[in-house]
């Protein structure tokens, strides 16, 4: 029911800025949280960012006070600037929504978009 489409992955070198888009589609209850996560090569995917409907943020300590996450205004769209992009930082990011249905928990991911950043 619910697709989510990201795009603003690329190649950048390390101190540049992206910003990563999700939009998603189909029925998006108001209590629900939005997030991105990235996993790079042989590493687990680990949570980057999480935005819930009720404006609260959590951040991935070694992205904090350089990525920042936000919500367009009436929109299911959600976005991921970064700033002073490390290399480290090098991954494919995903975007998640979860959401409250009947009682459980639905939980959906987009396709994944690379970020490359060279030193």
């Amino acid at each position: 029911q619910v697709q989510l489409v990201e795009s603003g992955g690329g190649l950048v070198q390390a101190g540049g800025s992206l910003r990563l888009s999700c939009a998603a589609s189909g029925y998006i209850p108001g209590s629900n949280t939005m997030g991105w996560y990235r996993q790079a090569p042989g590493k687990q995917r680990e949570l980057v960012a999480l935005l819930t409907s009720g404006e609260d943020t959590t951040y991935l300590d070694s992205v904090k006070d350089r990525f920042t996450i936000s919500r367009a205004n009436a929109k299911n769209t959600v976005y991921l600037h970064m700033n002073s992009l490390k290399p480290e930082d090098t991954a494919v990011y995903y975007c998640r929504v979860t959401i409250l249905v009947a009682g459980r928990l639905e939980l959906y991911w987009g396709q994944g978009t690379q970020v490359t950043v060279s030193s």
